[in-house]
């Protein structure tokens, strides 16, 4: 997976507590929701990486649940996959269980995660980070050092004065990794949100975190450091109209700023409390949507169809031309849960709004799941090592 350049990578959703689960129940989050949302992850097309802490498995002891994620993400995935980052042994823990998949030495020479590590702005970074980031930097992994800023309250209100803060703060993260290992790789990101200055919460899908990445994006690229912001960010309860609003306002910001690492991209709400089967199910389908965007133009002879309109001439249709027939299935993004038939067949099918047919498309999904292959060797020394890490701390849910 190619991080930086031209390249565009969707994750999903990150650290929620909360699920909204199929039946419509808002509840804290269990280990089988976390798989479920792996899995859905690695059937989706457009999303390319697997993700990190998709939500939060609550039923897990706190010391114990990094293991059981990142052997999700090995097990029921094969996408890229990101480290724990909440304590400096639990990212050493996940660099032994990416040593037990591709090997000390491989993974010593080559960047096989991504880890977030969040400034606590204003201007500092706390122990927890700094110790997770000194253990990625020292085996070469990377850090996505991103400050998280709701605007107004962590940063100055305005989109310039946030900016700098911004530029501070990731350029001392960064510093800070190459005095650990020189050269260890590092992402500039950034996460903004505006806040309601009536009541102080976040808002999303307004204009100013946007102006913001775009300017952060185009400091980045100064830099020559791949860029990571944006998402499919809403501040709704469930997914709704006013979930779509902001979502799509976020998204289209977020590959328009050429952004090279999206996370969040898929089942976000409530702020990032609430990760959704339904929302992921929706926002996959708009991150396909993206991805034939950012194709552009094509001006190949075929793009041009030059022999269309040659064949076609006035006052026909293409409809029934060669060109047409021979470019029908791919011309067009097709979504896999819109609603384009007559009102009529709409009624007579049910009157099912898009979130029913999310709904029906994810428990579809998740029926046919199948595993990606896994060298049992690798799987019997991973369920060892996280036995074996399990047996060696008494359980701690705080």
């Amino acid at each position: 997976m190619q991080i930086g350049g031209k390249a565009t990578v969707f994750a999903p959703v990150y650290g929620s507590p909360f699920v909204r689960d199929l039946d419509g129940n808002r509840r804290y989050a269990t280990l089988e929701d976390f798989r479920n949302f792996v899995k859905l992850a690695y059937m989706a097309p457009s999303i390319h990486s697997s993700g990190g802490t998709v939500c939060e498995p609550v039923d897990i002891p706190v010391n114990e649940r990094h293991l059981d994620m990142v052997y999700s993400h090995i097990k029921y995935s094969d996408k890229p996959f990101m480290g724990s980052v909440t304590a400096p042994e639990r990212a050493e823990d996940s660099v032994a269980m990416a040593k037990l998949v591709f090997g000390d030495e491989f993974v010593e020479n080559n960047c096989v995660m991504l880890n977030l590590i969040n400034a606590n702005s204003p201007m500092v970074f706390d122990e927890t980070m700094l110790g997770a980031a000194k253990v990625y930097a020292r085996h070469n992994q990377a850090c996505v050092l991103s400050p998280f800023i709701l605007s107004g309250a962590m940063s100055p209100v305005t989109v310039a004065g946030t900016l700098t803060q911004i530029l501070a703060e990731v350029l001392a993260g960064a510093s800070f990794t190459q005095q650990v290992r020189p050269g260890a790789p590092v992402l500039f990101g950034t996460f903004a949100a505006s806040i309601s200055m009536q009541s102080g919460a976040p808002t999303f899908g307004t204009p100013e975190p946007a102006l913001v990445s775009y300017g952060a994006a185009q400091l980045a690229r100064r830099l020559g450091l791949p860029f990571r912001t944006g998402g499919s960010l809403c501040a709704s309860k469930v997914p709704d109209a006013q979930a779509a609003h902001e979502s799509a306002n976020t998204l289209n910001m977020t590959l328009l700023a050429g952004t090279n690492f999206v996370l969040h991209a898929a089942g976000w709400l409530e702020g990032g409390l609430s990760a959704c089967y339904e929302k992921f199910m929706i926002d996959q389908d708009q991150l396909g949507l993206m991805q034939k965007m950012a194709m552009g133009v094509d001006l190949s002879e075929d793009g041009q169809a030059m022999d269309a309109i040659r064949e076609v001439g006035p006052g026909a249709h293409y409809l029934g031309c060669a060109h047409t027939q021979a470019n029908f299935q791919t011309a067009f993004y097709r979504s896999a849960l819109a609603d384009n038939n007559s009102f009529e067949q709409w009624e007579i099918e049910g009157k099912k709004r898009v979130e029913d047919r999310a709904n029906a498309l994810c428990r579809s999904w998740l029926d046919s799941y199948e595993a990606p292959p896994l060298d049992p060797a690798i799987d019997e020394a991973l369920t060892a090592y996280i036995a074996g890490r399990k047996d060696s701390m008494p359980d701690a849910f705080s």
